[in-house]
């Protein structure tokens, strides 16, 4: 994939390490949560929850800057991952942060986070790594 400027590919590549680090960040944020009650049980559990859908909406975010910054051409280099799904599950976050849904945001860490880690692994590898 070829970029038009030196820049654009600097931005691309910070945003991948950005949702890299997001992704490890809730992951060991929530390392003690087994169960969506974890969530819902205790003040503890509650504010693991709201740390938690912020860091799934900035996540989104950054995925759809990433598929701008790519003129939607990268994120389809990996169609394993859901990308409208990734991107309409943060905007009904973002838009409707009073009413989030535990099991979503667990079903979201417990399944969602390894397959976007191998994703952004796999847009690294394509773009970064010298052929």
């Amino acid at each position: 994939m070829a970029f038009e400027s030196t820049e654009k590919l600097e931005m691309v590549y910070e945003t991948i390490k950005n949702i890299e680090i997001a992704i490890e960040r809730i992951q060991e944020r929530t390392v003690q949560v087994h169960h969506v009650d974890d969530f819902l049980l205790s003040p503890w559990g509650m504010e693991k929850l709201d740390a938690a859908a912020m860091v799934i909406i900035a996540i989104g975010e950054a995925v759809k800057t990433l598929d701008k910054l790519t003129d939607k051409k990268l994120l389809p280099t990996y169609p394993s991952v859901e990308w409208k799904k990734v991107m309409g599950t943060i905007d009904i976050m973002a838009h409707h942060y009073f009413e989030i849904d535990a099991d979503a945001v667990f079903s979201i860490i417990k399944n969602d986070m390894e397959p976007l880690k191998a994703a952004m692994d796999f847009f690294k590898r394509q773009l970064f790594t010298d052929k």
